[in-house]
């Protein structure tokens, strides 16, 4: 593969508000350069590599993430606290304890009915389901073929996209989860956020109210 078209997918994983599969990739080559032009996905996930080894050598911030079953630019993993500390507004949108306990069984579980699911949480889990199917976390596939035939739910593109992982099979093993409650990292970013919403409710709960009227 020539050496411009490094460019020409850096450009278009640069651009690309959503991850870019290598598809879409050869797609915008061929549409431009002509379907007779030699290139595979193969060549895309080698071109990223190379690119990443560049971006490596030069020592910059980011690199091409395979996220999603597709390519995106993202930062290095080791710049993760500086931008969590910025990161305010994106804490404000944070899903709930529970919203999280009841998106990891179904992660972890899938596809699973509701059923299922109450049965492991042990509270009555509409209000969360409801949640997750709006921000598009989960959605449905199809019904199981037990007595009443229940709803199935799975985890969507944008699950992956939300917590960073390429594909479902990245989400880190239950021993994986025990060493990283336990690291410094994560404790300081976790108390972080715990010390920003209790400002915000603090700051909330000191705003005087409206007047009718006003």
């Amino acid at each position: 593969m020539d050496k411009i078209y490094h460019s020409v997918i850096e450009a278009l994983v640069f651009a690309s508000d959503e991850p870019i599969t290598a598809n879409e990739i050869v797609k915008a080559i061929k549409a431009i350069d002509g379907e007779e032009t030699e290139i595979t996905n193969a060549d895309i996930e080698n071109a990223v590599d190379k690119l990443n080894e560049k971006y490596t050598t030069q020592d910059l911030a980011f690199k091409i993430l395979r996220l999603a079953g597709g390519f995106v630019f993202g930062t290095k993993p080791e710049f993760a606290k500086y931008l969590g500390f910025l990161s305010t507004e994106k804490s404000r949108r944070r899903l709930s304890q529970a919203a999280l306990e009841t998106l990891a069984i179904i992660a972890y579980k899938q596809p699973i009915t509701k059923p299922e699911l109450e049965t492991i949480r042990g509270v009555n889990s509409d209000y969360m389901i409801n949640q997750l199917l709006e921000k598009g976390l989960i959605t449905i596939k199809g019904r199981a073929e037990t007595v009443g035939r229940p709803l199935l739910y799975v985890t969507t593109n944008n699950f992956l996209k939300y917590f960073g992982l390429n594909k479902i099979s990245d989400l880190p093993k239950p021993r994986e989860i025990e060493e990283i409650v336990k690291d410094q990292d994560f404790l300081e970013q976790k108390r972080q956020l715990l010390k920003n919403a209790i400002e915000e409710t603090m700051l909330e709960e000191n705003s005087p109210a409206e007047e009718n009227g006003n």
